[in-house]
């Protein structure tokens, strides 16, 4: 891979190539990619989505909406690091094709911002509710009628794929959905390759699926655009790596925080796990002159999390060149100064507010919520396109918003839309639908 094709301004539907020196310095095609994300109805839904603690009606406890604006800023500190670095390394991507440092942090903060915008409601017990209707549910029948990729698709539902499936669905009167350029929907793709074949391999980029059977062609055309492809494999974007490494570096920090401010875990025990990160850093005559809690937990979230941001970038910077033949088999958290310190970190969260009582039941009313949405649309879905639609399932339907997607060009695309406006919803949507339904 090369740098030159993999920061491609090109958007669906273009015939010309899109030249960065000649783009508007004033609105640049990848600040545009920003503003068509922050302003879609897919990202506004992210305010009322679990992020760890479902139905929170505290006003300090994160959704997937402020944990993505944060993934974002990390996100865009890290490209802009690590560009500045590339240019110096690679001048011709300035001197001769306009290039600048911020093109870098503009890419990763979009794809930051939209990492989450296909994830289900009630967090990632939302994925699995999705997956156990068709595979052990009331979708089984959908396997004798599907093939296997698209029986994959529903069975191990992703919302990574889901994602890609938002950004760049065609609507009427608007083809390639947001259009969004071809550098950032690479880079928001962590996972570049479909449900079957499983590779049960140890490569960060096997971890999960990135696109739906329905963005198939679309998505070999973007990659083999980026010249993401090679010997057959489709190689992870290198700017991937730090859209994994911001929503690691957000996560690991915000939610041991909101773990803190719920009182889940002890604000000794935070400290020190906190100040065992930033040890070199802390300025410990300052941090002494702090009287409250909030202001040594900001004081502490800001060090760690320049902390990772630095060390981050500068893993990027030390694999360039493996990252370049998609030869990077780990996230770039994986091999941090920091890892042991991340490690109990997470470990502490896990046990305290991951498997706490009070998630663990919010999950499973969010799992009988999630069955029961699509065991009414996903159904009535399919009798509509058999042409065997009952008085129930005409009710059922006339719920959904206007310009839903809904029935496609055969059975799989017309239950794929079905079961993704369930995934679409906000957590308290989902609530009130499933609670007309009953």
């Amino acid at each position: 891979m090369n740098w030159e094709t993999l920061l491609s301004l090109k958007r669906y539907g273009d015939h010309s190539k899109r030249l960065r020196s000649e783009q508007d310095h004033l609105r640049l095609g990848f600040e545009v990619d920003y503003d068509r994300i922050i302003f879609s109805t897919a990202f506004r839904s992210l305010q009322d989505k679990t992020q760890v603690i479902p139905f929170s009606k505290t006003d300090f406890v994160h959704t997937r909406l402020t944990h993505s604006l944060e993934v974002s800023v990390v996100g865009r500190s890290l490209g802009r690091l690590v560009g500045q670095a590339l240019l110096e390394r690679h001048p011709h991507l300035k001197e001769s094709l306009g290039y600048q440092a911020t093109d870098f942090g503009s890419i990763v903060a979009t794809a930051c911002l939209a990492h989450d915008i296909g994830n289900p409601p009630f967090g990632h017990s939302g994925e699995k509710a999705i997956g156990a209707f068709f595979a052990k549910g009331a979708g089984q029948h959908f396997k004798a009628l599907f093939s296997p990729e698209q029986y994959a698709d529903l069975c191990s539902f992703e919302g990574n794929a889901n994602g890609l499936k938002t950004l760049c669905q065609s609507l009427p009167g608007s083809p390639g959905g947001l259009r969004l350029s071809y550098a950032t929907l690479g880079t928001f793709i962590k996972y570049p390759k479909a449900s079957l074949p499983h590779r049960p391999t140890a490569h960060v980029a096997d971890k999960k699926f990135g696109f739906f059977q329905t963005e198939a062609a679309f998505f070999k055309e973007l990659t083999t655009t980026l010249g993401m492809v090679f010997q057959g494999r489709v190689n992870r974007h290198p700017l991937a790596y730090l859209v994994e490494a911001a929503d690691d570096i957000c996560y690991t920090i915000i939610d041991f925080e909101d773990g803190i401010n719920l009182g889940w875990i002890s604000e000794s025990y935070a400290l020190e796990y906190l100040i065992n990160l930033v040890r070199d850093r802390l300025d410990t005559q300052k941090y002494a002159q702090l009287t409250d809690r909030p202001q040594r937990l900001g004081y502490l979230r800001a060090l760690a999390i320049n902390s990772l941001i630095q060390d981050a970038a500068q893993q990027f910077l030390d694999q360039e060149a493996a990252l370049l033949r998609g030869e990077c088999p780990h996230a770039l958290l994986d091999k941090s100064v920091y890892r042991a310190q991340i490690k109990d970190i997470i470990d502490l969260s896990v046990e305290k507010v991951y498997r706490s009582k009070e998630v663990i039941q919010k999950e499973i009313i969010g799992y009988r919520v999630i069955s029961t949405l699509l065991e009414a649309f996903v159904l009535a879905a399919q009798h509509r396109f058999e042409n065997q639609e009952t008085t129930f399932d005409t009710l059922v339907l006339s719920l959904l918003p206007q310009g839903t997607p809904l029935i496609g060009d055969s059975l799989y695309e017309t239950v794929l839309h079905a079961t993704c406006f369930v995934a679409s919803l906000s957590d308290g949507k989902a609530m009130e639908l499933a609670a007309h339904l009953k």
